[in-house]
This record gives C-alpha cells, sequence and structure tokens, in this order.
C-alpha cells in the first residue's frame, strides 16, 4: 500500500565555527541547538502514522533523522539520492571565495548553476527518491531528512516555479518539515500540502551558513 504523506525534512543547525561551505565534507555535526531542533522537528509529528524514515547518508541528517527514529521505533535508510548537492567551493567561505578572479568563471551560469550541480540533475534525483519512498511504504506517512538546496529546488518543480533562484530567499529553514502527496494531475506527480517551522524559538539564534 502506497504513503498516505510524504514529509522533507531539513538538518538542524551545523556546528560550524569558522562558517564554510561544508557541502558534502565529511565531519560535520550537528550543534547543541541542532539537536534540539532535530527533536523538535520530530515532536511536531508524534502520534502520525509515519512508517518509514530515509536519510542522506551525510552526519547532519542522520544525526537529525535520529530523534525521529525514536519517536517512531523506525529504522533509518540511507539515501544517497536526497544529499546534498555537491559544489566547486565546498570548504572555502563564499565571501572570500567569489572576490577571487580565479573563480569567477563559476558565477558566470546562475541559471545552471555553473558552481555545482544543475537543478535539473538535483530535481530529478530527488523526485526519484520520493516517487520510490512514496511506493513502497506500508501506508501511512514517509520522512526523507534531507538538505536544503534539495528540498527547495523540488518545493520550486512541484509548485511549477523556476528552478533557478537566489539562495538566500529559501523558504527551508532549519529542521522545517514540508509536505507533499501524489497527485497525477500534476506535471511532476506531486503537490505540495504543507510547511511548518517546528523549530521556530530557536532560529533567531541559529547560524545557517553552511548549505550551498
Amino acid at each position: 500500500m502506497p504513503a498516505e504523506l510524504l514529509h522533507l525534512v531539513r538538518h538542524g543547525e551545523v556546528e560550524n565555527p569558522d562558517g564554510i561551505l561544508y557541502g558534502r565534507i565529511p565531519g560535520f555535526a550537528l550543534s547543541e541547538r541542532g539537536a534540539r531542533m532535530a527533536a523538535l522537528a520530530a515532536a511536531s509529528l508524534e502520534g502520525r502514522p509515519v512508517n518509514a524514515l530515509i536519510a542522506s547518508p551525510l552526519q547532519r541528517t542522520r544525526e537529525s533523522a535520529a530523534p525521529w527514529a525514536s519517536a517512531f521505533s523506525l529504522p533509518v535508510t540511507l539515501d544517497e539520492r536526497i544529499i546534498e548537492p555537491w559544489n566547486r567551493f565546498e570548504g572555502s567561505r563564499m565571501r572570500e571565495a567569489v572576490m577571487k578572479p580565479r573563480n569567477w568563471p563559476l558565477l558566470l551560469r546562475p541559471r545552471v548553476p555553473s558552481w555545482g550541480e544543475p537543478y535539473v540533475e538535483v530535481r530529478d534525483r530527488m523526485l526519484a527518491a520520493m516517487d520510490e519512498a512514496w511506493d513502497e511504504a506500508d501506508g501511512g506517512e514517509v520522512v526523507l531528512v534531507s538538505h536544503q538546496m534539495p528540498i527547495w529546488t523540488t518545493t520550486l518543480a512541484v509548485n511549477g516555479r523556476r528552478l533557478h533562484h537566489d539562495p538566500r530567499k529559501r523558504r527551508t529553514a532549519l529542521s522545517s518539515i514540508t509536505s507533499f502527496r501524489r497527485d497525477e494531475a500534476s506535471s511532476t506527480g506531486w503537490v505540495e500540502v504543507g510547511y511548518q517551522e517546528p523549530a521556530a524559538g530557536l532560529l533567531a539564534e541559529a547560524v545557517d551558513t553552511g548549505a550551498v
């Protein structure tokens, strides 16, 4: 029996004192506040029929999935398709990187974007992972713990909006939950049905500088 609802959940705040774009670099864990954010996200759906839990394989998403696993007594399945996009500025501070002339060619085609994984590729792998998770679920609801850019790119695609965007204007707060259901009438097969920020009370003091 397929699922009834699917949630894309962003990870919590990451311990990133140097403010670098961490991308897929290993070893970036949640901060203490990030762990609390993840717990609040899981608690926000307590009592709901969450029957499957999938996470990106990066440390911050695995740690953000842990409260869900505990709350719903579920194993965490890892899926590479919902991972952070690759990015040529990984490991640097963005403001410093864009000031270096050798990096300017990477900024020439923001609609692709020329500095990282194409939006269309991110969209396609995310939708494929969502389709599979939905079809393989034993009814109920499915949670996929992912990252800012993949979640926002998917949301734009589902809502029929252009994929290129200003990263500063993404509606994907730390530990936010964007919810979808299947709709065969939609061009993507999906429709957005909700967005919430369970950790809203912690966002004002949070640092969110590492997303690509």
